[in-house]
């Protein structure tokens, strides 16, 4: 495999997709040596097919504002590789949604759902549509006619979408409430849907208990207690909030949470009525974190600046894609943090991933750490498939397993010479590996 002929014909293809391009490269390079011990896998040309999605779905997406006024946004559905079951992933309506940020996210899904041993391909999706600042009768009509478009794609056993930025609950119930009525079936065709009609319960903290569940691995590997460590978490939203959560419950002190705004400092540790306060946050619709600072003054508040400068034992970059720069990783480094866990996807620029691996760091890459997410997803379908639902207790605990699973997949091919544990290469590899033989074992197609 050159890896250099693969990227050069890629971009020549796909101009201008720096962030496809990006999750790309991070996963040739990682499997590079375990792709050239395997012939089979040039033979059936693997890496050419599958960096190409399978298909995509692209739509204007006209709806009318509550003036009476016609507004027209564009959807999306990136159906990237099903080799191991129907497309799985989220929808992300925001302004910044565009077919490259879909596209990683659709490839980056496919090895993080193959991590979780689900039956779940890769998928991703959304618009450039943003709820912030519209009432409910615009977000309903919105999703009302996004799914218009999309539905014929999609169902139980083809394409699962669920939630993401800037859809959560109320919009999938929505879009699910157009498609049972346009598909005339009521089957489990979304997940992250509300608990009375299919919804699975732990699903809004998932993503963020499941971090954790793996970040403590990480640290029980390495013989590390994470009891009283101070934890940076960036993002004030459901994830932001599962991670903050889980943290305190397995005795952590959480000391930051951001927004777009900045960040804020608490020495007194995020805990108690100040996690359920993120929720407030969220739902204000103001997307500002500055006050939290006014309710708690022993915070402070930082304006127009990132947590990664503090002086904290775990850093959990938890809100978008490459939040964390190099300057950002050269500070914790200088600082002393003992682990770094990308609890959102790619939350990390790639000169900041190498550091973090030159450094030979406690570093562990979204794929894995924010895999719980999906995987719970994959425990809603299966709730939905056998028409019952498990009690919470039952579906943290499958969490769990998950979580220590996809942790023991990255040891095992992680291994570097030496002790030290490259987590991106182990999930890499792990997550292509399953992926790679289910295509070859389904030939050429």
């Amino acid at each position: 495999m050159n890896i250099n002929d693969i990227l050069s014909s890629l971009e020549a293809r796909h101009p201008g997709e720096s962030e496809f391009l990006q999750a790309v490269k991070e996963v040739l390079v990682s499997i590079e040596d375990v792709y050239n011990q395997h012939p089979e896998f040039e033979k059936n040309r693997i890496i050419e097919r599958l960096v190409e999605p399978d298909r995509i779905f692209t739509f204007k997406v006209p709806w009318v504002d509550d003036r009476g006024d016609i507004q027209v946004n564009i959807g999306y559905r990136v159906q990237f590789n099903n080799a191991i079951g129907p497309y799985k992933g989220g929808l992300r309506f925001h302004a910044s949604v565009n077919l490259s940020s879909l596209k990683f996210l659709g490839f980056e899904q496919t090895f993080k759902n193959a991590l979780t041993t689900l039956p779940m391909g890769g998928g991703k999706g959304g618009s450039d549509f943003s709820p912030r600042g519209k009432s409910n009768a615009e977000i309903m009509r919105f999703c009302q006619a996004f799914i218009l478009e999309l539905w014929r794609n999609i169902g139980p056993d083809t394409d699962v979408p669920a939630g993401d930025i800037g859809v959560g609950t109320r919009e999938i119930g929505y879009m699910y409430g157009m498609y049972k009525k346009l598909a005339r079936e009521n089957t489990g065709t979304f997940t992250g849907k509300g608990l009375e009609y299919g919804g699975s319960l732990v699903r809004p903290e998932a993503t963020g208990f499941g971090a954790l569940y793996f970040v403590n691995e990480m640290l029980k590997a390495k013989n590390i207690d994470i009891k009283g460590k101070t934890v940076a978490v960036s993002g004030f939203g459901n994830v932001a909030w599962g991670a903050t959560l889980k943290a305190t419950e397995l005795g952590a002190k959480v000391v930051t949470i951001s927004g777009p705004d900045g960040y804020i400092y608490d020495a007194d540790g995020v805990s108690g009525e100040k996690i359920e306060y993120m929720l407030e946050l969220r739902d204000s619709g103001n997307d500002i974190v500055a006050p939290y600072a006014e309710k708690f003054p022993n915070a402070v508040f930082h304006a127009g600046k990132k947590p990664w400068g503090e002086k904290v034992d775990i850093a959990l970059p938890c809100a978008i894609q490459n939040e964390l720069n190099l300057q950002d990783a050269q500070a914790l480094i200088a600082n002393g943090v003992t682990c770094v866990a990308e609890v959102s996807n790619m939350g990390c620029t790639a000169e900041a991933v190498d550091f973090f691996i030159e450094q030979h760091a406690l570093f562990a890459p979204g794929k894995a750490v924010n895999a719980g997410g999906v995987a719970t997803s994959g425990l809603e379908m299966s709730q939905n498939a056998m028409h019952i639902q498990w009690g919470a207790e039952e579906v943290d605990q499958r969490l769990h397993g998950i979580m220590k699973n996809i942790h023991g997949q990255c040891l095992k091919f992680g291994k570097d010479n030496g002790e030290y544990i490259n987590y991106v290469k182990g999930a890499n590899v792990a997550g292509f590996m399953k992926v790679a033989r289910a295509m070859i074992a389904q030939g050429v197609i």
